[in-house]
């Protein structure tokens, strides 16, 4: 083997080299599934289904949503509280809240702030 054959098979000839000639690189961008702005790189790839409307999976749509959420909640004023209470009572309330055409949430918010308005306490 000779060293042209070598160096032909790593796709340079000594011919370029010694001219001065550039070999033809072609690379390859390596495709981000969080990236999506360059959609002509998903453009050949077929899903069954009914088509995408937005280019986020919809673990990330989701993710983007609850953050979209929190800063609107922010603005507002509100602040997240969790509490565990029986089935009895949280069928009770959304009973109430059905009956009075307001969200659990906003019902448990009037029941507090009258409680704590009949103990003299102001919010």
């Amino acid at each position: 083997m000779s060293g042209s054959s070598d160096t032909r098979e790593a796709g340079v000839s000594w011919r370029a080299i010694f001219y001065g000639i550039r070999p033809l690189v072609v690379e390859f961008m390596a495709k981000e599934q969080m990236d999506r702005t360059t959609l002509d790189l998903f453009a050949n790839e077929r899903r069954p289904g009914r088509p995408k409307t937005n280019p986020l999976s919809r673990d990330e749509q989701l993710r983007v949503n609850k953050r979209n959420q929190l800063r609107r909640d922010k603005v507002r004023g509100l602040r997240r509280v969790e509490l565990k209470i029986n089935a009895d009572a949280v069928d009770a309330l959304n009973f109430l809240a059905q009956q009075r055409n307001i969200s659990r949430s906003e019902l448990i918010e009037q029941i507090l702030l009258a409680q704590l308005a009949e103990s003299g306490i102001t919010a």
